[in-house]
C-alpha cells in the first residue's frame, strides 16, 4: 500500500504548520527546511506555487496520494455544492480520518494502520480499507478482540477534541458519524479554493 513515509517535520516546516499532529521537533524549529532556514531569500511565490503548496498540504494532511486525491477532486466536481468544500468533506468522510478524529488513533498515520489490521469495523462488519466512505449514520467500532489493545487505550485516553458530526461511546468502545460536516466545522487550517483553481486550468 503506497504512502509517505518520509520525514514529518521536514514537511511540517515547508507549510509552516504541524498538519501531522503535536511535533515537538517542529516546535523548536518552526522555519522553512534547508541550508539556510531562514536566513535564505525567498523571492514572492507565483500564483502557481500557492496553488500547488495549497494542494500538496491537503494531500499530506489526510495521507492521500495524487492520483487518489485527483479522483475525488472529480468526484466533488460532479456532486452538488461547493466544490472545495465538498472535496474537503469527502476526505473529513474517510474511515482513517474519522477513526482518528473519535481519538481512537493519536494520528492519521497510526488510524490507517489499525483499520488496515482489521481492528475496526462499520457497522458491525470488519473492513479493512482506510479509504472507505463513510455514510451519516454509520457506527464505526473497534473490534472486539482489539479493546484490549494498549495503543487503542492510550489514544482515547489522551483525546480532547469533540466534533458536532461525531457521537462516541467510552463504555462500548464505538461511535456514530452522524453527519458530513459542514466546512465551517472542518478545522483543517486549507485554503481549498487554491485546489479547486489548480486543478481547473
Amino acid at each position: 500500500m503506497a504512502r509517505y513515509t518520509g520525514p514529518k517535520t521536514k514537511i511540517a516546516r515547508k507549510f509552516g504548520e504541524a498538519i501531522f499532529g503535536e511535533d515537538k521537533s517542529f516546535e523548536k524549529r518552526n522555519y522553512p527546511p534547508g541550508q539556510h532556514g531562514n536566513n535564505r531569500r525567498r523571492g514572492k511565490k507565483s500564483e502557481y506555487a500557492i496553488q500547488l503548496a495549497e494542494k500538496q498540504k491537503a494531500k499530506y494532511t489526510y495521507g492521500i496520494l495524487e492520483r487518489q486525491f485527483r479522483n475525488m477532486f472529480k468526484k466533488a466536481t460532479a456532486a452538488p455544492g461547493i466544490t472545495g468544500a465538498v472535496l474537503l468533506q469527502l476526505c473529513e468522510s474517510r474511515l482513517d480520518n474519522v477513526v482518528y478524529r473519535m481519538g481512537i488513533a493519536p494520528s492519521r498515520q497510526a488510524a490507517r494502520q489499525l483499520v488496515s489490521h482489521r481492528h475496526i469495523t462499520v457497522n458491525g462488519e470488519k473492513v479493512n480499507i482506510p479509504s472507505y466512505q463513510l455514510k451519516a449514520g454509520d457506527v464505526i467500532a473497534v473490534r472486539e478482540k482489539s479493546k484490549s489493545l494498549e495503543a487503542i487505550q492510550n489514544s482515547l485516553g489522551n483525546a480532547s477534541s469533540v466534533y458536532e458530526w461525531i457521537t462516541w461511546n467510552g463504555e462500548k468502545m464505538e461511535g456514530t458519524y452522524v453527519s458530513i460536516p459542514a466546512r465551517l466545522q472542518i478545522p483543517e487550517n486549507i485554503n481549498e479554493q487554491f485546489i479547486v483553481e489548480l486543478y481547473s486550468k
